[in-house]
């Protein structure tokens, strides 16, 4: 019996949409940054399209790579990346027009710094990174609340207290991975 073949379920040029969306999602960032920076903290529906839109990039670049089976190391690193600098860009911005408080700040730059750092030290230990549903979840769930924020007025409470779920989602889902990164490299 020879090797096993493995083959993509699409096309080669299709194969190649996954990372094509993650790069858009990368590109999107300035454009982003701009929009919110020209609303000066006000409710800014063009900000939160960008933001949005980026979000449904997200879930669908993943989903799609899986379905295909076309997912690359490219795709593993660029993706939970873009995700990283598009909401740290937002929540910078959000606590700097005075639209998210600064706990907010410190602790999604200290979970995504710690994730950002140690994510290289267990990948050479041999650790095999593969996000969680839980991890997923949170994700969907600070897109979904940054995009609230966004084009809310300031002193709107409901999209903060989504965003303070989806902050609590990604700690639990960012212990989990360190717990499992700790016992599978020691």
């Amino acid at each position: 019996m020879g090797p096993l073949v493995v083959t993509r379920a699409v096309p080669a040029p299709l194969a190649q949409l996954p990372n094509a969306l993650t790069v858009a999602r990368l590109g999107l960032i300035p454009v982003f940054v701009a929009l919110a920076i020209a609303a000066g903290g006000a409710s800014s529906w063009p900000a939160g399209a960008v933001f949005g839109a980026a979000g449904i990039t997200d879930q669908i670049d993943g989903w799609l790579a899986r379905r295909w089976g076309v997912e690359s190391e490219f795709g593993r690193f660029a993706d939970p990346l873009a995700d990283r600098l598009m909401i740290d860009a937002a929540v910078v911005l959000l606590w700097f027009y005075d639209r998210l408080p600064w706990p907010a700040l410190a602790i999604i730059l200290v979970r995504d710094g710690v994730l950002f750092l140690g994510t290289p030290a267990v990948l050479r230990r041999g650790y095999e990174f593969s996000v969680s549903f839980l991890g997923k979840a949170a994700t969907w769930l600070l897109y979904a609340s940054i995009s609230f924020v966004l084009v809310t007025d300031s002193g709107t409470d409901w999209p903060v207290a989504l965003f303070w779920a989806g902050v609590a989602l990604a700690i639990v889902a960012g212990i989990l991975y360190v717990v499992r990164a700790w016992r599978t490299t020691r």
